[in-house]
């Protein structure tokens, strides 16, 4: 059973015919009461109050403390997702460079093989320049000796 601080002002005690209770003092002692009670009461109240407060800000903490989790999970997400992205466009770059390479490369073999056959040809054809004019010089040479 709850007292309230009315049922303290309103309690009537019963006297005793010899010796009993001074009303004077007990309706004193009542109001005492009933003030301190009337502060306890106000202040149990703004306590919880308080805790209404309190627990509505730690709520709404808990809250911001999830969206964040989810926010940083998120951006740890996309930040993985960025890396391998780039892991990806490095290995493809590289890839494409070395393709590159390879063909300059081939490219490069090929004119070599090239200016070889050129310079073999010219080669040959300077030996047979050489032994036509020798054969020429040779035949004029005779012409020129059967004369004398």
């Amino acid at each position: 059973m709850k007292i309230s601080p009315m049922d303290i002002q309103q309690q009537q005690f019963k006297g005793k015919m010899l010796g009993g209770l001074d009303p004077e003092d007990v309706d004193a002692f009542l109001q005492s009461v009933a003030g301190e009670m009337e502060e306890l009461i106000r202040e149990n109240n703004d306590l919880k109050e308080r805790l209404n407060r309190n627990a509505q800000a730690m709520a709404d903490m808990e809250a911001r403390e999830v969206q964040l989790r989810e926010t940083m999970l998120a951006a740890q997400r996309i930040t993985e997702e960025m890396k391998g992205n780039a892991q990806k466009e490095a290995h493809l770059i590289v890839s494409e460079a070395e393709l590159k390479g390879e063909r300059i490369v081939a490219d490069a073999e090929n004119r070599l093989l090239q200016l070889n056959n050129q310079i073999q040809e010219l080669r040959r054809e300077k030996v047979q320049f050489e032994s036509g004019f020798k054969s020429l010089l040779d035949n004029y040479y005779k012409l020129l000796t059967l004369d004398k």
